[in-house]
């Protein structure tokens, strides 16, 4: 039985106006049931990524922007040599719902902006140790960061946190003035999350953001989305 979304109705139109932010996609169309979670996501892609590596982009994106935990099996790829569509502006609006950020706040969608989770690797060595190396993606562009410390399940949740910091910070040109407080693992309502923190400085100024990702793959792949989860709206201000 799969698991509902996080939160509670899912914000169609949001969701739809991220998924055509990322690399390849030319029109998205998402089904929700009676109960407001996803049925189905179509999506129409160029072909210039694979069909697992969409369906990796789409999974990541909805978990680092709006929370949302999606079954890989509920999305669909289909190839197609149509040229993406521009969005009128009027598309970015959905006439405003309760709660959370407005579509206005998405006026970054199509622009290649916001980064998301490409890769993951970890490798272990005797001499070195353990280290991590993430790679993100804002539009056409990629960064990578890594990380070295010694082996432990905590300390490569670390790792995976601190790899991915370094690459937002190159992304932004922000190198030094983003840095991981902590790591954990919390346990709740039958299911593990990590939850993490990080501090953004400018200045004498700083500022914590909180980040959080349920482990549904691997635990450092959680690490990476909760970052992106913590930063993202950070990146998008930074971006205006």
């Amino acid at each position: 039985m799969t698991s509902p979304i996080a939160g509670a109705v899912l914000p169609i139109k949001r969701a739809e106006d991220l998924i055509l932010t990322l690399p390849g996609v030319v029109s998205a169309k998402i089904l929700a049931g009676d109960n407001g979670t996803i049925d189905q996501i179509h999506v129409l892609v160029s072909g210039e990524l694979t069909p697992k590596q969409i369906v990796r982009n789409i999974e990541s994106a909805l978990v680092a922007h709006l929370s949302m935990r999606i079954d890989h099996r509920k999305i669909s790829v289909a190839t197609t040599t149509e040229p993406k569509q521009k969005r009128s502006r009027d598309d970015s609006g959905d006439g405003g719902d309760g709660g959370g950020a407005r579509p206005g706040e998405g006026k970054h969608f199509g622009t290649g902006r916001r980064l998301y989770f490409e890769d993951v690797e970890v490798r272990g060595s005797r001499l070195k140790g353990v280290s991590c190396r993430v790679t993100l993606r804002k539009g056409d562009a990629s960064w990578t960061g890594e990380a070295q410390g010694i082996e432990g399940d905590r300390s490569r949740l670390d790792l995976a946190a601190r790899a991915t910091v370094l690459a937002i910070a190159a992304a932004e040109g922000k190198e030094g003035q983003l840095a991981v407080e902590g790591v954990k693992v919390v346990e709740a309502f039958d299911r593990r999350y990590v939850f993490l923190a990080v501090t953004i400085r400018s200045g004498r100024d700083a500022k914590l953001l909180a980040g959080t990702c349920e482990i549904t793959e691997s635990a450092e792949t959680a690490s990476v989305l909760a970052v992106l989860n913590a930063t993202n709206r950070w990146v998008d201000q930074e971006a205006e």
